[in-house]
């Protein structure tokens, strides 16, 4: 399989939707396209999957370590293997390189494809390109330029041809076409654009028209194969996945797994009318509860299904919309008296399963952003005191429960210091946290909630 790394100077600059053409292009061209991302996106992730037709994979040192990245890729299969990047190329966990997309090409020794969106400039975008270029030691082999007019782009290739030493594959047209709806968390998902392949393929077909297809294609790099020593032996556990619009934020890796533990039984919160029957275990993953809150709420026979499985004391593991689809419902903020948002103290607008004592709440912003690290704070019935993992959080929305947290989460600040808060909730033997977890990086925590 030969790879390449499709790469920006920061987010917006145009990655995802050159990403997306590149692989219907060379789709339609024939080959078997595999798609990654680095970082901890799900989102993109589940555009990849759509165009090529196979499951993408993430490749996040943070989330899963050097090993487990290697593994992951190692894992993909196809002739051609596009690796979107994640912000900035160099942008990292902080404010060096670590983690970063840059990061990630070195550990797999990638090239790099650079898509640059510029504005107004010329010699001065010549500047931004070299520095780039020579910041540190990447492997960029070439550059795309997005969303510019042809005349824009003659002009803009002479100058770099003269002032830069790297090879300008072409350019992306402006198209009101090509613009994907946004919303809430970002994107809008994958499953909920009719038209996202009619949108891809206009895409794809100005990339064969305005970037040199055949130039692109001799920068992609044989992969190396890696060890992959991530599997767990089969304990005949049957285990149901929430899967459908809502709860759709799953790491392929995380999957696969729990097909080696056992059996896997996907079911639908928005339309099956119960669980599974005879489950050991139940896992919630993240998505867009919040915004199917109205269809989850009338599903009502399924929230009861729910509930009274976990009251008899089912295993379940919930994460960040997991977590809010356990409690009783969504609370919204009011306004104070002066101002001020405060719960409010009317009725729950949309109930939930009830499982957990409180409410979840939505906000304009974003509560908490980034990587992470959970340590086990409370004793309780599922995982051991002082145990200590790598998550990612992103949401704009809290929980507010009568209940203990069990975890303290601390993120480390780019001048050393932390920023600690406690969450995560232990029921029975329910564990529900807000942080999402690759369980590459943390076998032990996987082997203790699915033992």
């Amino acid at each position: 399989m030969r790879s390449i790394v499709i790469a920006s100077n920061a987010s917006g600059g145009g990655k995802t939707t050159v990403t997306l053409g590149i692989m219907k292009a060379l789709k339609n061209r024939g080959f078997k396209v595999q798609g990654y991302k680095v970082g901890p996106d799900y989102i993109d992730s589940a555009f990849h999957s759509k165009i090529t037709g196979q499951d993408s994979r993430n490749l996040d040192l943070y989330l899963m370590g050097e090993a487990g990245v290697k593994a992951s890729f190692t894992r993909g299969s196809g002739d051609l293997a596009v690796v979107e990047g994640v912000m900035g190329l160099y942008d990292g966990k902080g404010i060096d390189t670590a983690y970063s997309t840059y990061h990630v090409s070195k550990v797999l020794d990638l090239p790099i494809i650079l898509v640059l969106s510029p504005k107004a400039q010329v010699a001065t975008f010549c500047a931004e390109i070299n520095g780039i270029v020579n910041f540190k030691d990447a492997d960029i082999c070439g550059i795309i330029l997005n969303n510019i007019t042809e005349s824009y782009y003659k002009l803009l290739k002479s100058a770099i041809d003269k002032n830069c030493n790297i090879k300008v594959l072409g350019y992306l047209p402006k198209d009101e076409k090509l613009s994907l709806q946004s919303r809430h968390l970002g994107l809008i998902q994958s499953s909920e654009i009719e038209d996202l392949e009619e949108k891809i393929e206009v895409c794809a077909k100005l990339l064969e028209k305005h970037l040199d297809m055949d130039l692109l294609l001799e920068q992609f790099k044989e992969s190396k194969k890696y060890v992959d020593d991530f599997h767990v032996e089969n304990n005949g556990k049957r285990i149901a996945v929430a899967y459908d619009k809502a709860f759709s934020f799953y790491y392929k890796e995380n999957l696969e797994l729990l097909e080696e533990l056992g059996e896997l039984l996907y079911f639908s919160p928005l339309s099956d009318k119960k669980l599974p029957s005879n489950i050991d275990f139940l896992y919630l993953g993240g998505g867009y509860p919040e915004v199917f809150k109205k269809e989850l709420a009338r599903n009502t026979s399924m929230l009861h299904s729910i509930k009274k499985a976990l009251d008899n004391g089912l295993h379940c593991y919930a994460e960040c919309g997991g977590l809010m689809y356990l409690t009783l419902g969504e609370k919204p903020l009011s306004e104070g008296s002066q101002g001020e948002k405060t719960l409010g103290e009317e009725q729950i607008t949309h109930k939930a399963v009830g499982f957990f004592d409180g409410y979840y709440t939505l906000t304009t912003r974003l509560q908490n952003f980034g990587y992470a690290k959970i340590k086990v704070e409370i004793e309780n019935t599922v995982l051991p005191k002082d145990m200590s993992i790598n998550c990612h959080e992103f949401h704009k929305s809290f929980v507010d429960l009568q209940e203990e947290k069990v975890f303290k989460l601390s993120k480390e600040v780019y001048d050393g210091s932390k920023k600690s808060w406690l969450c995560g909730y232990v029921k029975k033997n329910t564990l529900a946290v807000y942080g999402h977890v690759h369980f590459f990086g943390n076998l032990l925590w996987f082997r203790k909630i699915f033992k």
